[in-house]
């Protein structure tokens, strides 16, 4: 793999990865301890509260957002402030009618079940759901032909809590099932170094105040990739320091992943050098960046896209993506004209 490519391998697999035990042991476990999305908190706090006092199940939430910004880490403290058990599963793995009905059968009364990536359950299986949420009631075929049957399975009422980083591609019937619709956004700095700190208590890592906000500052307003940080810059500390992540230590572990002071890692650069280079700083479509700088598309548009969009290198419009002033500022080279016409922010 050539040598460009490491910084996009280690955010994609930090984003994508399954989680880890170090990851379950940093999660907090109530509203108290979770810092952050200060109007999702909010929201699901009333939901909480006023379900605690009529003694019901939570109405049916969905969560959406980039990935690595707290939706299962919230669907955990659901399941805790109610005082009910957590099952979880993932769209893909839901892939027929029968795997359906053995999750929500198996469920007991006031349960929450999590649905991560749910915009990738089967459309046929989706529409299971819709009797499931509402009715809590199911119909499945039995047999097929001449025999086949329908057989109606009771279910206890339960709590759907669906995420998913593509809300776009959710059926308006089943978004229009979800009481609530809350929408996780990246962290602000701030916010970013409080949690560093907490996960470096956590796991017993001696950090100084800059550490923290060097390592805050590059985690591109994600708390799970500012804690993988931690564990890579600890790591780099024991080796090549005293085992104290101070900010020049933390400057030098994150310099050696290839992520820079703004949260840009090489992949990002590439896409940008690229754009002003080959395209002269676009329009040009996703798809195209993606074959030219050797990337699954889903994964720019998952991970890289995001956070240039959010952080003004990159814009939308109806022909492509577009460079900013900014990235061009970034990547250090002049906006050009293409074939005689100018850049859109030329």
């Amino acid at each position: 793999m050539p040598d460009e490519a490491k910084g996009t391998d280690y955010l994609s697999q930090v984003l994508e990865a399954p989680e880890t035990a170090v990851e379950k042991a940093l999660r907090p476990l109530s509203f108290a301890d979770f810092s952050g999305q200060g109007k999702t908190k909010e929201r699901l706090e009333v939901m909480v509260g006023a379900a605690s006092k009529r003694g019901e199940a939570l109405n049916h939430i969905l969560l959406h957002g980039p990935p690595g910004l707290g939706k299962t880490t919230l669907a955990h403290i659901l399941a805790h402030e109610m005082g009910a058990s957590l099952r979880l599963t993932s769209g893909p793995v839901i892939d027929k009618a029968g795997d359906l009905a053995g999750l929500l059968t198996g469920l007991q009364e006031g349960d929450l079940l999590f649905i991560d990536e749910i915009h990738r359950i089967p459309k046929a299986v989706e529409e299971y759901l819709y009797s499931a949420m509402e009715d809590f009631r199911i119909d499945i075929m039995i047999d097929q032909g001449p025999n086949a049957r329908s057989v109606r399975l009771s279910i206890p009422r339960f709590t759907l809590v669906g995420a998913t980083t593509r809300t776009g591609l959710l059926t308006a019937p089943l978004r229009s099932r979800f009481t609530l619709q809350t929408r996780l956004d990246y962290y602000d700095r701030a916010t970013l170094e409080k949690i560093v700190r907490r996960s470096c208590k956590l796991l017993n890592v001696a950090i100084t105040d800059d550490g923290a906000a060097e390592i805050a500052g590059r985690a591109r307003g994600t708390p799970r990739i500012a804690n993988n940080l931690i564990n890579f810059a600890r790591d780099f500390a024991e080796q090549r320091a005293d085992g104290e992540i101070t900010g020049s230590v933390a400057s030098s572990a994150l310099e050696l992943l290839e992520i820079d002071r703004n949260g840009l890692d090489e992949m990002d650069k590439r896409i940008l050098r690229l754009m002003a280079q080959n395209y002269k700083g676009g329009p040009v479509g996703l798809g195209t960046v993606a074959v030219a700088v050797g990337e699954e598309e889903h994964t720019l548009e998952e991970v890289h896209e995001p956070y240039l969009i959010q952080e003004g290198y990159l814009a939308r419009t109806q022909q492509g993506r577009v460079l900013t002033p900014k990235a061009w500022a970034t990547i250090g080279i002049k906006p050009e004209s293409a074939s005689g016409q100018t850049s859109l922010f030329e």
